[in-house]
């Protein structure tokens, strides 16, 4: 069913005019349920605030789309997002809509807090002791002018193996194992050689929100040895630094979710990795 909207307030939910702006919730939105990693994250860093997770299953995958279609979306999810719920803070849980689409949202919108996420390179670099980093992404973060300008920065302090993952993310968006075994044993054997000897790649990028919910299968593929880097939790505590006034008691925070697709995906997804049992609302948008 469509989601239902929401009373919509008599101010503008950017003028800061809400008497009560921690009780707004927070939006997150991704391509597809990858976002759900940095959700958890969220979830467990702020459990007392109130969040909206709109998964754009039927507009994904973004990461192999032009920039003009994935503004698109996030401008839209956006607008959707403060028009109906009234939102105090925005998370980009996609790497790709990061890149894209954070510089054109947070002009439209310049009083809302808006949190992204990138590649974690300066962490990996913090821990790598070979200088030899991997970075698993979409073929549109690895080709952004965002990600390519990081590369550059840091490019005298590691050497950095970027690999786009064609169909990675789309095949663990559709839970498909055996696809998502098979994609990950060919990419990382595309990557290098992995290890903590000299010469070895002894540390592994997660440049996509859905590649966190492969790490198992990561793990046995690389090793015990080679860390694995994502940014949720990175993510989650720039997200409390942004907020106004975090809800620090109370009870619990509730998780409304919503899907463009097909609803049925996202909820099993919840429930599988994030252990919640919440309805999916069908999103027309």
């Amino acid at each position: 069913m469509k989601s239902s909207p929401q009373s919509t307030p008599s101010t503008h939910p950017n003028t800061g005019a809400d008497p009560e702006p921690a009780k707004r919730p927070i939006g997150v939105f991704d391509s597809g349920i990858g976002g759900l990693s940095i959700l958890k994250a969220l979830r467990a860093e702020l459990p007392h605030e109130d969040f909206v997770y709109v998964a754009d299953s039927g507009h994904a995958p973004y990461g192999e789309r032009d920039d003009a279609h994935v503004i698109d979306r996030s401008s839209a999810i956006t607008a959707h997002l403060l028009a109906q719920y009234r939102i105090q803070a925005l998370v980009i849980a996609c790497n790709t809509a990061t890149a894209a689409a954070i510089s054109t949202l947070r002009l439209a919108h310049p009083l809302l807090p808006i949190v992204g996420v990138e590649p974690a390179l300066k962490p990996a670099l913090a821990l790598s002791k070979t200088g030899r980093i991997g970075v698993m992404a979409t073929r549109g973060t690895l080709g952004s002018a965002k990600f390519r300008t990081l590369v550059a920065s840091l490019a005298e302090q590691a050497t950095f193996i970027c690999q786009p993952c064609d169909g990675l993310a789309d095949a663990i968006e559709r839970q498909d194992t055996t696809k998502t075994v098979a994609l990950c044993a060919y990419y990382t054997r595309a990557i290098g050689r992995f290890g903590i000897n000299e010469g070895e790649i002894d540390t592994l990028v997660l440049g996509c929100t859905h590649y966190p919910f492969a790490c198992a299968t990561l793990r046995q593929l690389v090793g015990p040895s080679v860390q694995l880097i994502d940014t949720g939790e990175a993510v989650a505590r720039q997200t409390r630094r942004l907020l106004p006034s975090p809800s620090e008691a109370g009870t619990p925070g509730t998780c409304r979710l919503l899907s463009t697709g097909d609803p049925r995906a996202l909820r099993h997804a919840a429930q599988h990795w994030l252990g919640l049992d919440d309805p999916v609302d069908s999103l027309l948008l």
